[in-house]
């Protein structure tokens, strides 16, 4: 993650990137409903739940394809786009993990990486920073993650492509889980580094 402050080149909410960020935080409860229907003696629907994934991950190619080519990079789309990322991720922990097929341990693995980024935002807002920027090593983390969940989910079924889904799904898995602490430690590093430029301008 960068903390440098991405330049805002417009001021509008109702912008084609900002659409389309929405629509994916619109799909995170439809998802997360959809992932959980056979815990709670539903259908399943691991189908339509990998549509409502692939939807978000094209989408979230989209918006920022389209705002930086449109000039439309916005102070909300600057919110939105990380945080649909976030709850993604969140929704698709709790479903697989509730439905036993990501053990409690990289769950936890993972939810402990976001609660230090959380800790780290919060010190850098007291020192009067803007909040941080996903740079190439947080957006290729969220990549692996994202195609990892939804292989992990196909796996949770029988027959030789479930079998295939596992092995990609956990090879996606390890590097998604590796790229996102790394991501992390190195945020961590740049905000010690101003907190103590600040510490020494004082």
């Amino acid at each position: 993650m960068e903390v440098q402050e991405t330049r805002v080149q417009t001021d509008r909410v109702l912008t084609i990137p900002n659409i389309l960020s929405m629509a994916r935080l619109v799909g995170v409860p439809l998802f997360l409903w959809l992932i959980l229907r056979p815990v709670f003696h539903g259908p399943n629907s691991d189908g339509w739940a990998l549509l409502v994934l692939m939807l978000s991950g094209v989408s979230d190619y989209l918006d920022g394809k389209l705002a930086r080519r449109w000039n439309q990079i916005s102070s909300l789309g600057r919110l939105l786009d990380p945080a649909a990322d976030r709850l993604y991720i969140l929704s698709t922990l709790v479903g697989l993990t509730w439905r036993e097929i990501l053990p409690l341990w990289l769950t936890l693995a993972l939810l402990a990486r976001e609660l230090m980024l959380l800790v780290m935002v919060g010190i850098l807002r007291r020192h009067g920073y803007p909040p941080p920027q996903v740079n190439f090593l947080g957006k290729a983390a969220t990549f692996n993650l994202m195609y990892a969940f939804p292989l992990l989910l196909l796996s949770d079924r029988e027959g030789w492509l479930a079998s295939l889904a596992e092995v990609f799904g956990w090879a996606f898995a390890g590097w998604g889980t590796s790229l996102y602490w790394w991501a992390g430690i190195l945020y961590v590093v740049q905000v010690r580094r101003l907190v103590k430029a600040d510490t020494a301008a004082d």
